[in-house]
């Protein structure tokens, strides 16, 4: 860094002694301080007065002034800082499912990982080893690709920003991460491990444990069903798969209604044995009535839903709530640690792949979006028939015995 003077030449008159003047003489500002910006850049700021540009040329070298300290403030900003940003310079434009997933997945998958950091600081390495713990924590694939989403849909903002230089998720191929895993369950609980489950459970959510074994329902759904023909048509052995419910804080006063995991509405056959179970739970527990925003359209409706299943003081359920819950009859039950609600699911789409129903109406009973989702889930339940060895053969020469005048196929050699 220096401080020049534009009016004068650094040479001196011979006879004076004094600098000579230089072609700017008289004009503009006089006073040139030189530095390095930021981005290690070279720069200059003209000042009036030689003590201004005296001021400002000790402020760049303490490193105080602001076009030096930019860097230094970049550098600093953490991973969480900057998310909070993007979040808030978006969050108006999102739906309603997005305003509520995002900060969940900021919250619980990236923020404990990569918050404290300086954004600057994160590397591919980092990334690397966030996907490497997800993977030995057995998250599901296709929530590692959401987290993942995520992440480098916050860091691509940054590289806009100019925040960063690069992305380091561009260098991951997360398809490779993931190869090698499959969509099978990690677990599925027997017949023995299902039946020791609606044992322990309180008469209250028995029909609950049904509905995921039975008819393999995700909880959301089971806590959005309601009595009535919206969700039950006994009559014609069915059940619409329309809803479920969702709780958010920030939204509609806490909880309301929406359509089911995308793609996966639907009606599906309603088991006699289910139906059984849910008409004892009418009778006996009965539906409780709710005024509830519902999302499932498109547009906000706030509606009255007699929703079958609540707490023993009669109020929605929360996951934290069934969280809890769940722990103890887990336990009470023998289950493993793995053992979730969504193991019913897996027990429900097993059961019948492993009894011969054909891959096609498992998908249509799973609602799942795709067949291929289906096979790729549960691929190693699909019963293995032998086939029968030499039957083209066979069929040829089977064949060739019926035609006129031939009774083996000719030796063409």
């Amino acid at each position: 860094m220096a401080i020049d003077d534009l009016w004068y030449l650094k040479k001196r008159d011979p006879g004076t002694k004094k600098f000579i003047p230089s072609k700017r003489y008289g004009r503009g500002k006089r006073w040139r301080v030189r530095y390095t910006n930021a981005d290690n850049e070279d720069r200059e700021k003209l000042f009036h007065l030689k003590r201004d540009a005296d001021a400002f040329d000790l402020e760049c070298r303490s490193g105080v002034a602001a076009e030096v300290t930019v860097k230094r403030e970049m550098d600093r900003l953490t991973f969480a800082e900057y998310a909070q940003r993007w979040r808030a310079s978006r969050e108006s434009g999102w739906s309603v499912e997005t305003r509520r997933r995002i900060p969940q997945n900021l919250r619980k998958q990236l923020l404990p990982t990569f918050g404290a950091k300086p954004i600057r600081s994160i590397t591919l390495t980092d990334v690397m080893a966030w996907l490497g713990r997800l993977l030995d924590d057995g998250t599901a694939k296709s929530s590692i690709g959401l987290y993942f989403g995520v992440l480098k849909t916050i860091l691509n903002a940054a590289v806009i920003d100019k925040v960063l230089d690069d992305n380091p998720c561009d260098g991951v191929k997360l398809a490779q991460v993931l190869r090698g895993m499959t969509r099978a369950p990690k677990w599925v609980p027997t017949e023995a491990q299902v039946l020791k489950l609606t044992e322990v459970v309180p008469r209250r959510f028995r029909a609950a444990i049904w509905l995921g074994a039975g008819e393999g329902l995700r909880i959301g759904e089971v806590f959005g069903m309601e009595a009535g023909f919206r969700c039950l048509d006994v009559g014609n052995q069915e059940l619409h798969v329309v809803q479920q419910l969702r709780h958010s804080p920030e939204h509609f006063g806490g909880f309301y209604l929406s359509a089911p995991k995308s793609g996966s509405a639907g009606t599906v056959d309603l088991d006699a044995v289910v139906a059984e179970e849910l008409a004892a739970h009418i009778r006996e527990v009965g539906p409780v009535e709710f005024q509830l925003p519902d999302i499932t359209s498109g547009k906000p409706v706030t509606r009255p839903a007699a929703l079958l299943f609540t707490s023993t003081r009669g109020k929605l359920l929360t996951d934290r709530y069934w969280s809890e819950l769940w722990e103890d009859w887990r336990c009470a039950a023998g289950w493993p640690k793995q053992g979730t609600f969504h193991s019913l699911r897996h027990f429900f789409a097993t059961t019948l792949i492993s009894n011969g129903v054909e891959p096609q109406h498992v998908q249509k009973a799973l609602r799942h979006a795709s067949l291929r989702i289906t096979l790729e889930t549960y691929v190693h339940w699909i019963p293995k028939s032998d086939r029968p060895r030499g039957l083209v053969g066979q069929l040829l020469r089977q064949a060739n015995g019926q035609r006129p005048g031939s009774s083996a196929i000719q030796d063409r050699s």
